[in-house]
């Protein structure tokens, strides 16, 4: 499987305001991610979440 590389992405216009919950522990590794790219949480969110919908294995659907 491949490996998600966390990269500085240009910001657009085209975006929803959501509110999620997440365990601490996921917030703190997300927040570490961040810090260590020099990104915004949100763009790692992002990231990860279109990671994981590009990666999903419908065949069980």
């Amino acid at each position: 499987m491949d490996k998600l590389k966390i990269e500085k992405t240009a910001k657009t216009n085209d975006s929803v305001t959501r509110t999620i919950r997440i365990s601490g522990s996921t917030f703190d590794k997300i927040s570490q991610l961040a810090d260590e790219n020099d990104i915004s949480f949100n763009c790692v969110v992002n990231q990860i979440i279109e990671f994981g919908l590009q990666h999903i294995d419908e065949s069980e659907n």
